[in-house]
């Protein structure tokens, strides 16, 4: 006998439909769940269900579905989480501290776009360096190819990219090579088509936010939809057998309750990794610069691992590109810079212009720098220019190497966004495959104007629905044999071991971390070791505050040491011993 389940608890009737047999009546309880048993219907078995009286109306998926072969109109699929031949059974984890992330999106990354080709690529990520990877939403959504966060089916991982087994198989070989996984996932609004779980029960609340109508986290029946967001994220690091997952934008999680989510799935997670006895970590994406989402619970806090931090992105990227418009308008100052590396944040509850108000909170210098995830690009800061241009599409490889080693000396956990380790050419664009001729217009027309807003004429924004957008954001490979791609992948390389070779260099206290800035140059101090960058597009001699004895590392040829004065060429950074 296989037990059917499924809370509803505002409606009078539910049946479950097999495909290709009778409709099964379900009995509901005062706790709104609905149950049946049928006998022999047991793993790859198709399900729906039928709500009320309408005979009329397309059975609906289960909201915690495990299985959408079909994609997510369709009907679900019975899964066994049991029958996958894990190998990693010595797999002891990858803890946060230490590490460094990259970031990728399974359907871009390689030609095929598959979990399955994902996991050919990895001895590159083992050869650069890296230690967790960090793949961007993975859950069902509409569609062939999307970014990922119009996700709707929170528990079954795309079909096309390989179904639940596929995202296991690369786990697990992800595994077999030392590389951990984290997870992207969004908890904060249902994608636009196919978000059939507000049907069954009231999952939203009457707020909205920029993507959609807020997940009712605090309204009548939350205890339910809270947990069903915290069962999501036990069987993804279960089940799955992911490192941790990376949630995003919490600041869009309406939650007026004693004890957020976030706490409770801070705690949720750390009963699992006891019980695993691996490490298994919560990064929040944060619009907020608030430290207590990564404040110990004993200290007030609630208790996450980490959180995004776009100061640092913010400080790095206008110092190299010199822009300054929307929200970098604050940034671009050398003092700046300095006031993220020895602080985390910039707005610490000072002025921002770009909201119009005082904004943030400051960070104990007691805290950990690790828990602050830094980026030189990302996802987001790529993928929301007009059209979808990384930095190395305008910067000299000068102030892409000096950019790299500011990041990697930097007292925060690193990550590389997939294809930066080689100064991919490739865009990475907004693109969707909404099937709805309607939606597809909207999004469309949405895009364009959300651009023109700030600035970008609307001709200059790609077609999000046009193949060739997707298309055009896979990475080329074929750059590696190119030698200027080879060279910057090689420098990436001896950038990451040197800091993991120098302890000064992984050292996480922010309140160690000594910062001279001048003319358009900067020298970080690291302990014994120095982090001295010329911004400028001519050479400079810069004092040093101690005695060197020798260049562990330099971006470009013709940099010298005189004892306490460093000679750098332009667009030039250099790491040395003192």
């Amino acid at each position: 006998m296989t037990e059917f389940t499924v809370w509803a608890p505002e409606v009078a009737r539910v049946r479950l439909r097999l495909t290709g047999g009778a409709d099964h009546e379900m009995s509901g309880g005062p706790d709104g769940w609905w149950r049946v048993e049928v006998p022999d219907a047991g793993p790859g078995t198709d399900y729906a269900f039928l709500l009320d009286d309408d005979d009329d109306e397309q059975p609906l998926p289960d909201p915690r579905s495990a299985w959408q072969p079909y994609g997510v109109h369709g009907p679900s699929r019975r899964y066994d989480h049991t029958a996958f031949g894990w190998s990693d059974g010595a797999w002891t984890g990858r803890q946060l501290p230490g590490s460094v992330l990259y970031e990728l999106h399974v359907g871009t990354f390689t030609p095929e776009g598959t979990f399955d080709a994902a996991i050919e690529r990895l001895d590159h990520l083992v050869a650069l360096g890296v230690d967790l990877i960090e793949l961007l939403p993975v859950n069902a959504f509409n569609g062939e190819h999307n970014w990922g966060y119009d996700g709707v089916c929170w528990y079954a991982p795309h079909q096309p990219y390989g179904g639940p087994d596929g995202l296991k198989r690369l786990v697990d070989a992800a595994h077999g090579k030392g590389l951990g996984v984290i997870l992207d996932v969004v908890y904060n609004h249902f994608g636009p088509s196919g978000a059939y779980a507000p049907r069954f029960g009231p999952y939203l609340a009457e707020s909205a936010n920029p993507w959609g109508r807020s997940v009712n986290l605090d309204g009548p029946h939350s205890d339910e939809v809270r947990r069903y967001i915290t069962d999501s994220v036990v069987m993804w690091l279960r089940d799955y057998h992911v490192d941790g997952l990376r949630l995003d934008a919490v600041h869009a999680l309406p939650d007026t309750r004693a004890v957020p989510l976030l706490e409770e799935l801070a705690v949720e997670v750390e009963t699992l990794a006891t019980h695993l006895g691996r490490p298994l970590s919560l990064i929040a994406e944060s619009d907020l610069n608030d430290p207590r989402l990564i404040t110990p619970r004993e200290a007030g806090g609630y208790g996450l691992h980490a959180q995004w931090n776009d100061d640092a992105h913010h400080a790095l990227h206008t110092l190299l590109t010199g822009e300054r418009q929307g929200y970098y308008g604050d940034f671009g100052s050398l003092q700046a810079l300095t006031d993220v590396l020895t602080g985390a944040f910039f707005h610490t509850g000072t002025w921002s212009s770009f909201r119009q108000r005082h904004h943030g909170r400051p960070v104990d210098p007691r805290t950990p720098g690790h828990r602050f995830v830094a980026y030189l690009q990302n996802h987001d800061q790529i993928g929301n220019r007009a059209t979808g241009d990384r930095i190395s599409a305008s910067l000299s490889p000068g102030l892409l190497r000096v950019g790299a080693t500011l990041l990697m000396t930097a007292p925060f956990t690193p990550m590389l966004f997939m294809g930066e380790e080689w100064a991919a050419s490739t865009p990475w664009q907004f693109f969707t495959s909404h099937p709805e001729p309607e939606l597809a217009a909207a999004v469309v027309t949405g895009r364009r104007r959300e651009f023109a807003s700030h600035g970008w004429p609307a001709g200059e924004v790609p077609d999000p629905q046009d193949p060739q957008t997707f298309a055009r954001s896979r990475l080329d490979w074929a750059e590696l044999d190119k030698p200027e791609h080879r060279e910057m992948l090689e420098f990436y390389r001896r950038l990451i071991a040197l800091r993991k070779s120098r302890s000064d260099l992984s050292d996480p206290r922010l309140n160690a971390v000594k910062v001279q800035h001048g003319n358009q140059f900067l020298v970080m101090r690291r302990g014994d070791t120095l982090v001295a960058a010329n911004l400028a597009d001519r050479a400079q001699g810069i004092s040093l505050p101690g005695v060197a004895r020798k260049v562990l590392l330099a971006t470009g040829e013709g940099v010298t040491v005189m004892r306490d004065r460093i000679q750098l060429p332009a667009e030039t950074a250099a790491i040395v011993a003192l």
